[in-house]
């Protein structure tokens, strides 16, 4: 039988599994044994690969970032970011909702997990949304919308990824996400005003200076581990895995002797809900190298390229192509699919044409951020959904709507090289 009817009969089959819930990891791995046995790759690469592919001192920073995030929300410290943040808006209509959006940041900050964030801020905020009364299926999106930002502000787990895929330099992806997360934000904030103007949702209480800077003092440890990353990683001080080691040893001290939310009993549980998403992000970067040696073997990044030589080489035609494409992948892909898959194909396209590598970092991970919110997939509406109760398809239609903020901050930051480039040491 012909090989390229052989490799379309492999890749029908694992498109079945991953319908019908088969694990991502798992798909990607039957497909690429599937092809390497069609193509007559040998197979002992694949054990090769997968521990070469782990053995990188950068991604140490991996489990020790999605710790962070655990420990974080388990001291209190995410709660206190939350109060600051209501207190500084709550004299705007739709205060809470847009405190809800800011919390996410501020969490996104110190957590670097789309997921993560949505969960937590989710659960904190969605009870109080409700009973100041927003709609309960908006207030719902909102928390899955601010948790797109958990990927962008630094530190990011999917900058990460990119940076060891890519070969670029970790601190410069973080220090590129700051200002195009923030626009994100204010994007966000801006739909969510809107939508409580013209819905009556949510109360306006009269700004308390004092209130104020009482949650900003009960804050101050989230605010401090916002600067040991983002000053330790901009000045150089610490490397993104350093900063992410003395981050954990502050959190966890903050929680277990400060606020005294954590408990010596519960580390256990803390560590193995780190330990599950680590064990499950890490096989996927493993099992991606081999998935680009394969597709290089298919002639994949030449067959991509020839499909955007089409559209001429305009820089700003070929980089809106590759956005569609990124958006399209995101709505039934995760983001570390949609980055294993797609950066090693669209990355060198787009630089070709001019684009900075880390502008094109930061662009791409926006448009997988933006699919956490898009249907069919959209993680975050899933986990949002899962805090809430609120069923999936009633979230839907209020997260379109922040869809047309985030789409416009995408724009503007393709546009706009400075946004991601601006902050970077010269």
């Amino acid at each position: 039988m012909d090989q390229s009817i052989l490799i379309a009969l492999v890749t029908v089959g694992v498109i079945f599994l991953f319908l019908i819930g088969v694990p991502i990891f798992l798909v990607i791995g039957f497909w690429v044994v599937g092809v390497s046995i069609v193509i007559d790759f040998t197979l002992a690469n694949i054990g090769v690969t997968l521990f070469q592919g782990l053995n990188f001192f950068g991604l140490l920073s991996l489990p020790l970032f999605i710790l962070t995030g655990d420990l974080i929300a388990s001291a209190g410290i995410a709660q206190r970011l939350a109060k600051f943040a209501h207190a500084c808006l709550c004299w705007m209509r739709g205060g809470l909702g847009m405190a809800t959006i800011g919390s996410c940041g501020l969490f996104a900050a110190i957590s670097g997990s789309n997921s993560a964030t949505t969960a937590t801020i989710g659960g904190i905020m969605h009870p109080l949304l409700a009973k100041d009364g927003y709609d309960s299926r908006f207030a719902a999106a909102t928390a899955a919308a601010g948790g797109t930002v958990g990927i962008i502000i630094p530190p990011s787990i999917i900058f990460i990824v990119y940076g060891f895929l890519m070969n670029l330099s970790i601190s410069d992806l973080f220090i590129a996400g700051i200002l195009p997360g923030m626009l994100m934000v204010i994007a966000m904030q801006g739909v969510c005003w809107w939508m409580c103007k013209k819905n009556g949702w949510g109360t306006v209480t009269p700004f308390d200076m004092k209130r104020m800077l009482r949650t900003a003092r009960d804050a101050y440890l989230g605010f401090f581990a916002i600067f040991i990353v983002i000053f330790g990683i901009y000045s150089g001080i610490f490397s993104p895995t350093e900063a992410a080691a003395i981050t954990v040893g502050f959190c966890l001290l903050a929680g277990l002797l400060i606020t005294r939310e954590i408990k010596w009993r519960n580390l256990p549980n803390i560590l193995l809900r780190s330990g599950q998403l680590t064990g499950m992000l890490a096989p996927m970067i493993a099992i991606s190298i081999v998935m680009q040696q394969v597709l290089g073997l298919l002639g994949a990044n030449e067959a991509v390229a020839n499909f955007i030589s089409w559209f001429g080489d305009s820089r700003i035609l070929v980089l809106m192509v590759c956005m569609a494409i990124v958006l399209a992948a995101g709505c039934i892909l995760e983001s570390l699919p949609v980055t294993v898959i797609l950066a090693p194909i669209l990355a060198p396209i787009a630089v070709a044409t001019g684009v900075d590598p880390v502008h094109f970092s930061v662009i791409f991970l926006v448009g997988a951020a933006i699919g956490f919110v898009t249907p069919p997939f959209g993680l975050n509406l899933f986990v949002a959904s899962g805090v809430t109760g609120i069923p999936y398809s009633k979230l839907v239609r209020f997260a379109m709507l922040y869809m047309f903020g985030l789409l416009t901050a995408w724009i503007l930051i393709a546009l706009i090289p400075w946004l991601s480039l601006g902050l970077l040491p010269k």
